[in-house]
């Protein structure tokens, strides 16, 4: 059931938050030709000589991939910012990072300053690696289990979405013109201030007003919003069973849940399905897709009608993976998903390769490309984001975001800078750099990820057990290393009755 709270809830989050990593992921590329021309202009006023094209490679690439940069600084700093703040607070505060980052990069052609447009990068990254961790977070703890894998397809379809919005935008006949390129980055502004007016007006996660704040008045109302009904006890309870704490949650640090052998395994699928979630080569596409269509023989003024297609069918099959994952489930969806990305990203390597000497084999180069964009939106564009929400407990939950943070940036920022070359290189074999990659990641979730559709975190966490080589009871334990004092403290549980937000302990 889908309450009209939880709709607006994901919805706003996702505005304000994914879809503005999604539109910042291909706003770069429209305006490219016209960013280089202003940094060259730039560079001659200053020092009375054009930029050699070598240095001009690298500051586009610096520009492009420092967004990562920034997503890492945010990804890193988000755990404290959460545990504080809240989840939602978390979102709204984050849009200060938006703004700035707007404001600097609209300004910088005005103020004759490429620093200004690189800085704004990397501050617009931090907006990104807050609200990439905060928002799965988020819509994670507000959702029943039994549409948590659609609601958080919401944060995947809205990076489409994004994706398409900037293309959209990109085009000749809006702001794809050498004196419009700044309104481009000033448009960020328009979802922040959305995002601002109307998230205030709905309920913090009530898995944390519960379990970190121990206010279960609030938690208890914020279930009811959420969930669309007023007896929400078996919830409230529900959520304490799975969390096993004593009076109070504490939050497992990132060497913590390193340690924790009950969960090894969890951290490293997450560590796998993130790094190929970036390296897979989908970012490249993004950032570099009108240098592959133009290598791909496209005329030049057919190509930002051409790019157009590849968000509309990003979003379309984020749309269908959202539709469909609850009935398939997780499992199947991101192993096709690398596995139909192996296959393409083969035969557009062919297709690139002999595209002169048949002349119907650049449309099957866009093809491609668009059966990859497509493959991943299936199942690998949102689905680690909604497992890394799944495998771990509240009090470990941020720490496994910040893990999963690292990897994904860490990894964006490679491709984002090393693609272009990787392309000079290899040239039309430069992707079977990314189906290698893809099949990897595929063969390690085929023997190692379990089903996790539908399942609580205690079912998780068994399916986990026998390759972490600890009993059940022994991960209940391990999840809490620090708290090990004896048997019956270990047993011990909340009850749901609360005099005046001091929560009384039962024995199971």
């Amino acid at each position: 059931n889908w309450s009209g709270s939880l709709i607006v809830a994901s919805l706003t989050g996702a505005f304000g938050s994914s879809f503005l990593y999604g539109y910042n992921l291909s706003v770069v590329n429209a305006p490219a030709v016209y960013i280089k021309k202003f940094y060259n202009e730039t560079w001659e006023r200053r020092y009375g000589f054009s930029v050699d094209e070598s240095t001009l490679t690298l500051l586009w690439s610096i520009t492009v991939s420092i967004f990562a940069i920034g997503g890492l600084v945010g990804a890193i700093i988000v755990t404290p910012i959460v545990k504080f703040f809240g989840r939602k607070c978390t979102l709204l505060l984050n849009n200060v990072f938006a703004v700035t980052a707007a404001l600097l990069m609209s300004l910088s052609l005005l103020a004759g300053s490429f620093e200004m447009l690189i800085l704004g990068r990397i501050i617009m990254g931090v907006d990104a690696g807050i609200s990439l961790s905060a928002l799965p977070m988020y819509l994670s703890e507000i959702s029943p289990k039994e549409i948590r894998g659609s609601l958080g397809q919401v944060t995947a379809i809205f990076i489409c979405i994004g994706v398409f919005t900037g293309q959209v935008l990109g085009l000749p006949e809006i702001f794809g013109q050498e004196s419009r390129w700044p309104y481009l980055f000033g448009a960020i502004i328009v979802p922040s201030l959305i995002q601002v007016v109307i998230l205030p007006f709905l309920p913090e996660s009530p898995r944390y007003l519960l379990l970190e704040k121990h206010n279960t008045s609030k938690a208890e109302k914020a279930f009811q919003r959420f969930i669309g009904k007023d007896d929400v006890s078996h919830e409230i309870e529900e959520v304490l069973a799975e969390s096993r704490i004593q009076r109070n949650t504490k939050l497992v640090s990132i060497l913590q849940l390193l340690r924790t052998r009950a969960v090894r395994w969890q951290v490293i699928t997450v560590v796998v399905t993130m790094g190929c979630y970036q390296l897979c080569g989908l970012n490249a596409i993004w950032y570099y897709t009108n240098n592959i269509f133009s290598e791909a023989g496209i005329k030049h003024e057919t190509i930002p009608y051409v790019t157009l297609s590849t968000g509309a069918v990003e979003t379309l099959a984020a749309v269908f993976s959202g539709l469909v994952i609850e009935r398939l489930g997780r499992r199947p969806l991101l192993i096709g998903g690398f596995g139909l990305m192996v296959v393409f990203f083969s035969v557009l390597t062919v297709s690139l390769t002999l595209q002169k000497t048949v002349h119907w084999l650049p449309y099957l180069s866009i093809f491609c490309i668009l059966a990859i964009i497509a493959s991943f939106c299936i199942g690998p564009g949102g689905i680690p984001f909604v497992l890394t929400g799944e495998f771990f407990q509240q009090s470990q939950r941020p720490a496994a975001f910040m893990i999963a943070g690292t990897v994904n940036w860490l990894s964006n920022f490679a491709v984002g800078l090393l693609f272009p070359f990787i392309q000079a290189g290899l040239q039309t074999y430069c992707f079977l750099v990314f189906a290698a990659i893809c099949f990897a990641g595929a063969t390690y979730l085929f023997f190692v990820l379990p089903e996790t559709k539908n399942k609580t975190f205690h079912e998780i966490s068994q399916a986990f057990a026998k390759r972490n080589k600890v009993t059940f009871e022994m991960q209940e334990m391990n999840h809490y290393p620090e708290e090990r004092k004896s048997s019956s403290e270990q047993e011990s549980n909340f009850t749901s009755s609360v005099d005046n937000e001091e929560t009384k302990t039962g024995i199971v």
